[in-house]
């Protein structure tokens, strides 16, 4: 007996923290499958797709007299314990290669794979830089630049966060060509300048399982791999090799500034939005003496106009961009107010918060 009469949920909860990088339909079918091994009354989780790897463990206070192990469907098992009733008490025996999943009154039987079979990723961590930071503060680092993270680009540098060691601070960039965000947080220690990129589908987990709370994790680093460990759960993951863009020189410094309120700019942009053109999304802002006009129109000839009264004192501006793209700024910022700086009408927008004296994001214009 694998596992016998145990509380659904004590599986459930572990196999959702590793499932998130498991497809249903791989190459090797054993990539959709997740690890579960028993040991000395510990199971262990584990999925890989070869570049990421998740682990977590579980103690369930029954020893096992013998350590077992074996691979099984991760989204159906998931599925199956997920529509089972709450309180079940779920059994599971392995026989020849079936798994056999038992509560009083449901029976399932899903086909297993040797686990010898699974292949888990070798640490490639030698010489590695270890950092400790709390866990909100590398969770709201990722998550204000992911969304600049570009999606399946071929200059595939792009497809993931610039992580950057730097003295006492951990800093990420994100870019797709159009858009750059910048962020940087404080850390304790001092250490020598290191640059790694991390893929998006592990950016995008450590956003997920990353608690908002004051809980460590442990970053370890080299040039092949990045391990985190936090909360009884280890990510490791390849780092995507190449050079990334230099972001210092995309980051302008300007004299015209726009101070607004983030909820009153939101709402004028996704008013303004409905009639932009769907393909391009674009928007223009027209910026006179107190007053910024966001304008859109569509190939159908629709057009939609929003007024607002500023603080703004600079030369006047008539400039296009993308909808989409200021909406991601504001709605992944936590301030009240975003200042918005301006060059000319072929110069990029900075967006930056009063409240975090280290983000930006600046977005490229659009002819409109």
């Amino acid at each position: 007996m694998f596992i016998e009469k145990i509380d659904k949920e004590i599986i459930l909860k572990p196999l959702q923290v590793v499932i998130g990088i498991v497809e249903r339909k791989q190459t090797l079918p054993i990539l959709s499958n997740v690890l579960i091994e028993n040991q000395d009354g510990k199971i262990r989780f584990t999925t890989t797709d070869l570049e990421i790897q998740i682990t977590t463990t579980i103690d369930t206070g029954v020893a096992k007299r013998q350590s077992a192990a074996f691979t099984v469907g991760g989204k159906k098992f998931q599925e199956i314990l997920r529509v089972l009733p709450d309180q079940s008490k779920i059994t599971i025996d392995t026989k020849e290669n079936k798994a056999q999943i038992k509560t009083n009154k449901s029976r399932f039987s899903l086909q297993t794979l040797p686990a010898q079979d699974f292949p888990k990723l070798n640490s490639q961590l030698e010489n590695a830089k270890k950092i400790v930071l709390a866990q909100k503060e590398l969770k709201n680092l990722l998550l204000s630049v992911q969304y600049a993270m570009a999606q399946q680009d071929v200059r595939y540098y792009l497809n993931g966060v610039l992580l950057i060691v730097d003295g006492n601070k951990l800093k990420a960039v994100a870019t797709d060509g159009h858009r750059l965000a910048y962020n940087a947080g404080d850390i304790e220690g001092h250490y020598e300048k290191q640059e790694i990129i991390l893929p998006r589908k592990a950016v995008t987990e450590l956003s997920k399982l990353l608690a908002d709370s004051d809980e460590s994790v442990e970053l370890e680093f080299s040039q092949q791999q990045v391990k985190a460990n936090f909360s009884g759960i280890t990510l490791i993951t390849k780092v995507i090799e190449g050079k990334f863009p230099d972001y210092e020189r995309v980051i302008p410094k300007y004299d015209n500034h726009l101070n607004m309120e983030r909820t009153v700019m939101q709402q004028a942009l996704q008013r303004a939005a409905i009639l932009s053109n769907e393909k391009f999304r674009g928007v223009r802002f027209v910026l006179t003496e107190k007053n910024l006009s966001i304008i859109s129109s569509n190939s159908e000839q629709e057009e939609a106009q929003e007024e607002i009264e500023t603080d703004y004192h600079g030369e006047a501006l008539d400039i296009g961009f993308n909808v989409n793209y200021l909406m991601d700024g504001l709605n992944n910022i936590s301030s009240s107010t975003a200042t918005f700086s301006f060059g000319d009408p072929n110069s990029s927008i900075l967006m930056t918060t009063p409240e975090n004296q280290e983000f930006r994001y600046v977005v490229m214009p659009m002819r409109i």
